[in-house]
């Protein structure tokens, strides 16, 4: 299962009672996955990490059933052009990410297919078609001028299918500073109560639990799961914010969104961005 980390060395809702377990049972095994799942290390010496490959049974805990976790390819931060700081290094205020916007993408778990409703061009998305996420007619027709507003350079994309149905895309935002980044999440992005504009298909959501150990250092993550009664797709994402990234993650399930899966991606492009 490709969920072990280490340092390369190359510079680096309400659930319906009747279906799902009450939330505190839900929060503790999640922070038991996390706990276990997760063997991560610090990513302050260097530029480049690598999530290797490790079966069940050599992960402490793990030697158990299949637990729903997707099976990712190596993940290996970017290199940084010679001389470039890392993004929260003390000589890098702006916390400027200046590694290749696409290669911080979280790459597509093994036996996935490209979803076809994500409107890229090259691992790039134009203002236009991310505002296609929002439910409402005019947040659509806003949200391109309040990018420009803000200044947000380019726009990265990735998207696929799973076997099981659920659909994920993952949008990197990048702006020329930190404190554009958080301007444009205070006035459209998100606060501590919640996000400022649903997504499409989702009429009312709650904030989610993120494990503290799960939580990656220098990345603000705020999850949310669409609460009952909802359509035939149940809908959870989260936004993170690291520097002078914003990244949304969306995953949608007809009968529901899982729990390791949605965790584990999030977790992932959360230590891609730190």
């Amino acid at each position: 299962m490709t969920i072990d980390h280490e340092i390369a060395d190359d510079t680096t809702a309400v659930p319906a009672e009747d279906d799902r377990p009450p939330a505190r049972e839900r929060r503790a095994a999640l922070i038991r996955w996390a706990a276990a799942a997760l063997v991560f290390a610090a990513a302050a010496t260097g530029s480049g990490f690598a999530l290797l490959g490790a079966d069940r049974t050599d992960l402490p805990g793990l030697a158990t059933a299949a637990d729903g976790r997707w099976e990712y390819p190596t993940i290996r931060r970017p290199a940084l052009p010679e001389g470039a700081p890392g993004p929260f290094a003390e000589t890098n205020p702006a916390a400027v990410h200046h590694a290749a916007l696409r290669k911080l993408l979280l790459p597509a778990p093994r036996g996935s297919a490209p979803d076809p409703t994500l409107r890229s061009r090259d691992g790039w998305v134009s203002p236009g078609d991310f505002a296609r996420l929002f439910a409402r007619s005019e947040v659509r027709d806003a949200v391109p001028r309040h990018l420009a507003d803000y200044a947000v350079r380019r726009i990265a994309a990735r998207g696929w299918t799973t076997p099981d149905g659920t659909r994920t895309q993952v949008h990197l935002l990048r702006f020329g500073s930190a404190g554009a980044a958080e301007s444009w999440r205070l006035e459209h992005g998100w606060r501590n109560t919640g996000p400022h504009h649903l997504l499409r298909g989702v009429a009312a959501v709650q904030q989610e639990e993120f494990p503290k150990t799960a939580r990656s250092e220098n990345v603000a993550a705020h999850l949310f799961t669409e609460v009952e009664p909802h359509g035939r797709e149940h809908t959870r994402f989260a936004f993170l914010e690291a520097g002078d990234v914003v990244a949304l993650v969306v995953q949608s399930r007809a009968g529901g969104v899982r729990d390791v899966p949605f965790l584990q991606t999030v977790t992932l492009q959360s230590q891609l961005l730190g």
